[in-house]
């Protein structure tokens, strides 16, 4: 099971809306076929291990992270190819909760006398999918807070510079995280102030990924300029502006080939509970918003976050004037302060990085 986890992260990012998922076939203890998840409309993993494991299948054992489809979508139900295939077990790492399959792809493999099991490392298998997981469940992306601060957690000096506050062993990992995502979010200052490309540089030839995440923009007053750098690179972006911002400035946007939509604003505050339910269904299921402070303020104020990772710099910058990574309205009492847990904690270089889910209130 550990090779199919290890293979369903190779699909992470690359594959959505479906899950990243693994597969291994096992014929007389050793292994015979494997695959992941290809990109929509192509085969998933059990079908990319059965094709390479070809006649060596039959009365063999499947390892794959995610129950088997049992429904048409683009694909014919995986179910179908195991039966076929002459398999005889099928280890389960966790049960599918798309409410097509939810069990009814292990009831059709025991119904053809095809034993089942589930809940080998089913922990790691649900991490790998956690986007997924939420987005089949509620319609709405998985949404991650990305920061990086300094000890005593300023994201840039008082004059606005913050180049760089992690390191390059960091910074490469931010863009594995790009990579693994379907979009960035990030807010107008950001845009403003850096002028960033927000584009990813993992597993790219010549620095830049083929496949680039929806880039997506939130200036509910429509103060981005036309020349950002933003609007020059390679992918998809969505600028979300408030419904009073002057046509001028929405023409201006679209002739750089940004996509707008209006959505109602509040003081230059545009309505995230309403854009998340449109980029869910636009088929968005990760969400990486890396700033800024009013933006993720916004975020943890409608309890809208759900996973945390924080890279935390040995330095000291100073300043009470200096920017913090949230803003918004915040907790009147460190009692009421967000809680994280499941916490993980990893050395980058010099830098720590903390990562935690945001505890659900009761």
């Amino acid at each position: 099971m550990k090779q199919a986890l290890s293979l369903a992260k190779l699909a992470l990012g690359q594959v959505s809306p479906n899950p990243a998922v693994g597969a291994v076939v096992v014929k007389d203890g050793e292994v015979v076929g494997q695959g992941y998840t290809q990109p929509p409309g192509s085969w998933h993993a059990e079908v990319m291990a059965l094709n390479q494991a070809g006649e060596k299948a039959r009365g063999g054992e499947l390892y794959v992270t995610l129950e088997p489809c049992s429904h048409y979508g683009r694909t014919p139900p995986c179910t179908k190819a195991i039966i076929t295939a002459g398999i005889s077990e099928v280890h389960m790492a966790m049960l599918d909760p798309n409410p097509l399959v939810c069990g009814q792809g292990e009831n059709e493999l025991e119904r053809e006398d095809i034993k089942t099991h589930v809940g080998e490392h089913q922990d790691e298998a649900k991490q790998i999918n956690e986007s997924y997981i939420k987005y089949i469940t509620t319609g709405v992306p998985f949404i991650t807070a990305k920061f990086a601060v300094s000890l005593d957690g300023k994201i840039a000096t008082e004059d606005g510079d913050s180049k760089w506050i992690s390191g390059n062993e960091a910074r490469n990992y931010s863009h594995y995280l790009r990579y693994t995502t379907d979009a960035i979010m990030v807010g107008a200052n950001t845009i403003i102030d850096d002028d960033p490309h927000l584009t990813c540089r993992y597993g790219g030839k010549g620095g830049t990924a083929k496949k680039q995440p929806l880039r997506v923009i939130i200036d509910g007053k429509g103060r981005v300029p036309s020349t950002a750098q933003v609007f020059k690179e390679l992918g998809d972006v969505l600028i979300v502006v408030g419904d009073v911002v002057e046509s001028e400035k929405k023409k201006a946007l679209k002739r750089v080939g940004a996509e707008l939509l209006e959505l109602p604003s509040d003081k230059g505050l545009v309505d995230l509970e309403r854009l998340l339910k449109i980029l869910g269904e636009r088929e968005v299921t990760s969400v990486l918003v890396e700033g800024g402070g009013i933006l993720l303020g916004s975020l943890f104020d409608r309890g809208l976050v759900d996973k945390v990772i924080a890279v935390i710099a040995p330095m000291i910058i100073g300043g009470s004037n200096a920017k913090t990574p949230v803003a918004g309205k915040g907790v009147e009492k460190v009692m009421d302060a967000i809680q994280l847990e499941g916490l993980s904690m990893e050395m980058y270089g010099k830098d720590l990085l903390v990562s935690g889910y945001v505890a659900k209130k009761e």
